[in-house]
């Protein structure tokens, strides 16, 4: 799946503007700025946070693959099969990609999880499995000129699964499922979305800490590269600070950054752009903490803001706390939405998505976009009844955009708890002022 950071990535390229890649910034932090010179006070001031993410356990891990039974169970499905990616790395720790070839998992409803991988790929397999919660489970291997759906179905045979129902991590390429269902026709394939889903979507105490320290370490990235900003820098310079100031505070992030006009466009363009005193400045994304993440949205002024826009950041701000004060166990995911987007229209910037143009936000782990959403009518259809519940995390990020004159967006992420709902972040105090 294509995020919205690798897409940026990959607009700013297709552009030739140099970009700050997330691989680059990995390491504790360099002494200087992507162009080579010393780094502003602000972002040489940071210091690493790394030091207080603890690593998910097998033993939590563990804990998922039993309630992926239970629902499995409760959805009448037999087994689950997982392909690369991060419901992979969620259930079993192991990180693997996708390729034209096939390396999955398969977690029967009952019985050891089997793993079916290249042969070449064995000892990398292996070593993936060393210490994790399927460590003592069965590798098949498939050569170059053999098909591994038909160990696919072998190993489901060998579990007691001749029939039934398979379910198939959405990510999975369409050419594996529909091949997988070729050779093992007594098979239904399904959907696994309500399995990895239905488990992802709740956050436990861990995986919140994970994320509550990404959003604090995205903010004082934020904050220190906004104190390091000048009118004439590009984007490609910002986006330098902001890899710099990530490497400074030891974990890997991304943002854009959308200047004037182009804040219109909520993932904004890849048209270069500098900044200018008194023109807005809208900087998004986040960053990943032991395979978690945040999505922060600040949208600010260097200088005097007009009043048009000082009375737009007001409206967005009070649209975000409107959301805020909504979500609550047991509230539709849908009332969420509504009840920022009506802030929006009852201020004149309606109706429904002419403004205000996108859902009022997403599920939020180990994808900066999963289940559920807040919005009426969600994509797809599964999580259509879902209700807010306690320990689900979303963005909440309200915003207008004006094209042709400028954009306002406000996001942090939000905690559903059996009280209400809390932000990890403090919601941004003003256009000129936002941290």
């Amino acid at each position: 799946m294509l995020s919205r950071r690798s897409f940026l990535s990959i607009a700013g390229a297709a552009a030739g503007l140099p970009v700050v890649h997330l691989s680059a910034q990995r390491g504790p932090g360099g002494e200087g700025s992507a162009s080579g010179g010393p780094l502003p006070p602000s972002i040489a001031a940071l210091t690493s946070m790394r030091d207080r993410a603890t690593p998910i356990t097998a033993d939590e891990r563990k804990g998922r693959l039993e309630r992926a039974r239970r629902l499995m169970a409760e959805q009448k499905m037999d087994a689950i099969i997982l392909a690369g990616g991060t419901s992979l790395n969620y259930f079993t720790g192991i990180r693997w990609g996708n390729s034209e070839r096939l390396t999955a998992v398969v977690i029967p409803r009952v019985g050891n999880p089997y793993i079916v991988t290249p042969a070449f790929e064995e000892d990398r397999t292996r070593e993936q499995l060393v210490g994790g919660p399927v460590e003592h489970t069965d590798v098949a291997i498939w050569q170059e000129d053999e098909s591994p759906f038909a160990l696919v179905g072998q190993g489901l045979k060998d579990r007691g699964i001749a029939t039934g129902r398979i379910g198939v991590e959405e990510t999975m390429k369409f050419v594996f499922a529909d091949t997988m269902g070729g050779a093992t026709p007594a098979l239904k394939i399904v959907s696994a979305t309500p399995i990895t889903a239905g488990c992802r979507m709740i956050k436990d105490a861990h995986e919140v800490a994970l994320m509550r320290l990404a959003c604090e370490v995205t903010l004082k990235c934020y904050e220190a590269v906004h104190k390091a900003l000048q009118p004439g820098m590009t984007q490609t310079q910002v986006s330098g600070l902001i890899g710099a100031a990530y490497g400074r505070l030891g974990f890997p992030g991304f943002a854009s950054i959308q200047v004037g006009e182009y804040t219109a466009l909520p993932h904004g363009s890849i048209t270069p752009q500098t900044i200018k005193e008194g023109t807005i400045i809208m900087v998004d994304d986040g960053c990943t903490v032991e395979g978690y993440q945040s999505d922060i949205t600040r949208t600010f002024v260097l200088g005097k803001a007009t009043d048009k826009m000082k009375q737009v950041f007001d409206i967005v701000h009070r649209a975000q706390s409107a959301a805020l004060k909504a979500a609550k166990p047991g509230v539709t995911l849908e009332d969420v939405d509504a009840a920022g987007r009506k802030v929006v229209v009852d201020a004149g910037y309606g109706p429904g998505f002419k403004y205000f143009t996108h859902r009022l936000g997403h599920g939020m782990g180990m994808d900066g976009h999963e289940w559920p959403y807040l919005v009426k009518n969600n994509m797809f259809g599964w999580e259509r009844s879902v209700k807010a519940q306690a320990g689900m995390v979303f963005s909440d990020e309200p915003g207008i955009y004006i094209r042709g004159e400028f954009g306002v967006r406000l996001e942090d992420d939000m905690h559903i708890t059996p009280n209400g709902a809390e932000l990890f972040t403090p919601q941004s105090p003003s256009i000129e002022q936002p941290f």
